[in-house]
């Protein structure tokens, strides 16, 4: 498939996996990837816990993103009173505040079941993407595998079953 030419966006643990397999440098040269504030800063929590070769600097994965939007507590807030039973991270939340206001062709990464189920329920499953099929729209073959939240595969079964589950919720 051709690769997808508007935005990606990221969430901490695809930029935190990018820098584990070895692919960052193929993500951000084959997309214009982009992330928000409290992404790039969850990607120094426990910094010094990782091996040297998982470590993220700061201002070279700056330098490698399109853009690092700002997401103001108004717009966390929004997120929060449209999903309240969905518990995200800082970094997904405002993730998903971002992209829910924007108006561009979008798609968002990011395997954590929380985020996904909120952006099925937003209404932008289409705009979920897994890993695994961004690396290979663009030809990047890491000789380390993914882990599985990564994978296509994963994110088609978690989609299905949060899909249901979305369905099957009580309308408040």
């Amino acid at each position: 498939m051709a690769p997808h030419s508007g935005p990606i966006l990221v969430d901490t643990n695809v930029i935190i996996e990018c820098f584990r397999i070895g692919s960052w440098r193929a993500l951000s040269s084959g997309y214009p990837v982009e992330t928000v504030e409290d992404c790039v800063v969850e990607t120094q929590t426990g910094f010094q816990r990782r091996r040297p070769e998982q470590r993220i600097d700061a201002a070279k994965l700056r330098a490698t993103l399109r853009r690092v939007h700002p997401v103001n507590d108004a717009q966390r807030a929004e997120i929060a009173v449209r999903a309240p039973d969905i518990h995200l991270d800082e970094g997904e939340r405002s993730l998903w505040a971002h992209a829910s206001a924007r108006r561009d062709g979008w798609l968002l990464c990011g395997p954590d079941k929380a985020s996904l189920r909120l952006g099925i329920r937003l209404g932008f499953r289409e705009r979920l993407v897994a890993l695994e099929r961004l690396l290979d729209d663009i030809g990047h073959r890491s000789g380390i595998p993914l882990k599985d939240a990564c994978t296509s595969r994963w994110l088609a079964r978690t989609a299905r079953d949060l899909l249901l589950l979305e369905e099957s919720r009580d309308p408040e």
